[in-house]
């Protein structure tokens, strides 16, 4: 899978904090080559870089990297995102992490097996009962009462419950600057795996449902709530399941992020808010999201 990615001025993911703003001047300090210096780092951010990546089977030497794009996902939410790394380890039949393919020698990555995604499904069913499971569950029960009331959370809470149908979580996470088109093969992949391992009988199980938590933002200048064309999603190609979900809510984790980079490259961005949006896509969807997935990513 080969793609192109830019380099950004900013840090991965909704975690401002991991930017590399090491500039400690004040502005007494500034001496006259600061318009110059300045100029040359526009053009060294603006530098396209083609890198390309490959899909591998996930492995224990993944489990930070795995875990770091979870807890990019959960932030400050209260999941054990080393629980659930180990449970995506360990049903590895199923379930893909992206690398690069080749690592120059004179690469200044510290790290030539850096995860730079991951995409997987658990079965939420199946795992009743393990706590990072449970916990996803409260969680989205309970953002769900506060987004839109104990009704429609009552609703939720008998589809996660109901053991006849099955709810799968689909995980699909990755640096943002990891352009979308590299999600197609992904997708396609982990359809493949998950369809092998019920002909086989290997732990995955069924789904009638597929649950998504998706990164999300809308403008700051939108109040209250928002049309759902003014929501934008981090993960562009999620937007197409958003389409056929058959429940969805958003709520905001403003408190958690304090930014929300939406994968634009200008630097005159709309200030945007951070989000969470959760949906229900029923499993017999997924073949029409496929195609749609495919006309719109295919390079």
């Amino acid at each position: 899978m080969a793609s192109s990615a830019k380099k950004r001025a900013v840090g991965l993911g909704e975690n401002p904090q991991e930017s590399d703003d090491s500039s400690d001047e004040s502005p007494g300090e500034e001496d006259d080559s600061s318009g110059e210096d300045s100029e040359t780092s526009v053009e060294e951010i603006y530098e396209e870089v083609t890198v390309d990546f490959e899909a591998h089977a996930v492995s224990h030497n993944d489990f930070n990297g795995i875990k770091k794009l979870l807890q990019q996902l959960f932030l400050k939410a209260h999941v054990n995102t080393s629980e659930m790394t180990d449970i995506i380890i360990q049903q590895n039949h199923v379930g893909s992490v992206i690398k690069q393919a080749e690592v120059p020698e004179d690469s200044d990555d510290d790290d030539p097996d850096e995860v730079f995604g991951f995409i997987t499904m658990l079965n939420l069913t199946e795992q009743k009962g393990v706590q990072c499971v449970e916990q996803v569950k409260e969680l989205i029960l309970d953002q769900c009462e506060k987004s839109m009331g104990r009704g429609a959370a009552e609703q939720l809470e008998q589809i996660l419950d109901d053991t006849a149908k099955p709810v799968g979580l689909l995980l699909s996470e990755r640096f943002v600057n990891v352009p979308p088109q590299i999600a197609l093969p992904l997708h396609k992949q982990l359809q493949k795996e998950i369809s092998e391992a019920e002909r086989t009988n290997k732990p995955i199980g069924k789904y009638h449902y597929c649950l998504m938590i998706s990164k999300t933002c809308k403008s700051v200048a939108t109040e209250g709530p928002a049309p759902k064309d003014e929501y934008m999603f981090i993960n562009a190609e999620e937007e197409f399941f958003y389409e056929h979900a058959v429940s969805e809510f958003h709520f905001s984790i403003q408190d958690e992020a304090d930014t929300c980079l939406s994968g634009r490259w200008s630097f005159d961005d709309v200030p945007m808010k951070p989000f969470r949006t959760v949906m229900v896509i029923p499993v017999e969807r997924i073949p029409t999201i496929m195609d749609k997935l495919k006309e719109y990513l295919t390079v």
